[in-house]
């Protein structure tokens, strides 16, 4: 499972009609909460939302224009390459991970979730060395250690020893 840090926790905006629109109805957020993503109708935040509601054209669209504003915002740019990732759009999610790779260097969380693209592409050897070095930088995460585990386990029904 592809995890950068925002997921299931995370609470939906305040307003369920989802506009697009990049302000709050909530007027007493700062300046501050609106850049640090404190913002709930946000584009980062929005983007998020429709990922986990497995709306994922919609989540690009929000993760694009959330890096357009923020072109430094790793999160955002980890947001769009998995979204690129389930519309099997791998060209596009590979540009997005490298930005992210830029903004934050090979942390665990960026070098899981390239991995987990190579394996929906069906490229488990790529998978494998991507997870082992995520691993090699955060021994004790579960969900490193999960993909290795559906990877490896991938790799024997591939070659059929079930």
């Amino acid at each position: 499972m592809a995890s950068w840090g925002w997921g299931e926790d995370t609470p939906p905006p305040a307003n369920p009609e989802v506009t697009g629109s990049t302000k709050s109805a909530d007027t007493s957020l700062t300046v501050k909460d609106a850049l640090l993503g404190g913002d709930p109708g946000d584009d980062l935040s929005l983007g998020k939302r429709h990922y986990r509601e497995r709306n994922y054209g919609l989540a690009e669209q929000h993760f694009r224009r959330s890096v357009e504003k923020l072109p430094r915002d790793g999160e955002g740019w980890l947001g769009l390459a998995a979204s690129y990732d389930r519309l099997k759009r791998y060209d596009l999610a590979d540009r997005a991970y490298k930005q992210a790779l830029d903004i934050y260097g090979p942390r665990p969380e960026v070098l899981n979730n390239i991995g987990y693209s190579f394996l929906l592409r069906g490229d488990l050897r790529r998978a494998r060395t991507k997870f082992a070095e995520a691993q090699s930088k955060d021994p004790a995460n579960p969900t490193i250690a999960n993909n290795i585990a559906l990877v490896d386990e991938a790799a024997r029904r591939k070659k059929g020893l079930n």
